[in-house]
């Protein structure tokens, strides 16, 4: 008797391996997976501008990291006691414009020199609703907690959410033409939208999602997360205590369903090496000045400086 129905998803045409380099974008569901990603020391950097949802404002910033377009004074602003900017997260806000300004800027050319070397670009898109400042008449990525009667709500029509996937795809290729994507649509729900709204939002991401996708070449994947969610995960069980987030079985389910069908088969006993060194780091042992755990501890820095050795790259 089968109680679930279980997505079908074809494995990629160019999975993730140990050789790869990630490089994940968009809403706190790319966190997660990024997080995985970390976990099993894949080469994987998330959201170096932090975390943004909606698809034009990861256009405007992906177009600004590959032409290089410096941060200026008027591209930020000062709103209780922080410099901030529209195109970023607030976690970089800086109570010193000069600093802010330079850090801005030393991500900016950071960032652009890892695109040259991406592998796997993974953006993950959070909702279609966005707040388009009145005076510069601009959508912002984050609102940074300016009044709001500043912002005019909207929600991106799907041709525009269509053409700023295709941009971002373009951008990136126009110095990486190697580089392949996987977008996804995250399954946290957003409410604070409503919930027709949100519904009415996710239809609209994964409607210009799909038709970006039919019109560019193979190397553009789709990950269902949210489908996973909505239709393998459709119980409250598998939300965290706010019912909008995935718990953290879900989470681990929908990296289960990515590694099947998105990493290499050939990295899968690595992934189990990580994975069993991962838990000898945080083993609390009775006794740390036994014998039996020193000899413990010395068999474990040999698998990790025997797996150093092949990677250099991976940190315990």
């Amino acid at each position: 008797m089968q109680f679930r129905t279980p997505i079908p998803i074809s494995e990629s045409i160019f999975p993730i391996d140990y050789n790869s380099k990630i490089m994940s974008v968009g809403s706190c569901f790319a966190v997660n997976m990024a997080e995985k990603f970390n976990d099993f020391k894949f080469q994987n950097n998330c959201n170096p501008f932090g975390i943004i949802f909606n698809p034009v404002s990861i256009e405007r910033l992906v177009e600004r990291i590959v032409n290089k377009e410096l941060f200026t004074e008027s591209d930020i602003f000062f709103h209780n006691d922080l410099w901030h900017c529209f195109e970023v997260h607030s976690e970089l806000s800086n109570p010193s414009k000069e600093a802010f300004l330079d850090s801005l800027n030393q991500l900016l050319d950071s960032t652009n020199q890892q695109i040259f070397d991406l592998t796997h670009f993974q953006i993950t898109y959070g909702t279609a609703w966005v707040y388009r400042n009145i005076e510069s008449k601009q959508i912002v990525a984050n609102c940074h907690k300016v009044p709001q009667k500043q912002f005019a709500k909207e929600l991106l029509a799907i041709e525009t959410i269509q053409t700023a996937i295709q941009n971002t795809f373009s951008l990136i290729h126009s110095i990486n033409p190697e580089a392949k994507f996987t977008f996804t649509v995250s399954p946290v729900r957003h409410i604070k939208d409503g919930f027709v709204e949100n519904t009415l939002s996710k239809a609209h991401l994964i409607s210009a999602v799909h038709s970006a996708h039919n019109s560019q070449p193979i190397t553009y994947n789709y990950f269902p997360s949210y489908e996973i969610m909505m239709d393998e995960l459709r119980d409250y069980r598998f939300y965290a205590e706010d019912m909008l987030h995935p718990s953290q079985v879900a989470i681990d389910y929908i990296w289960q369903r990515f590694k099947e069908t998105s990493i290499s088969k050939t990295a899968f006993a690595i992934m189990d090496e990580v994975e069993g060194i991962q838990k000898g780091l945080s083993h609390r042992p009775f006794n740390p000045q036994s014998e039996s755990h020193q000899k413990f501890i010395a068999k474990l820095q040999i698998r990790i400086t025997k797996l150093h050795s092949e990677y250099p790259f991976m940190k315990f």
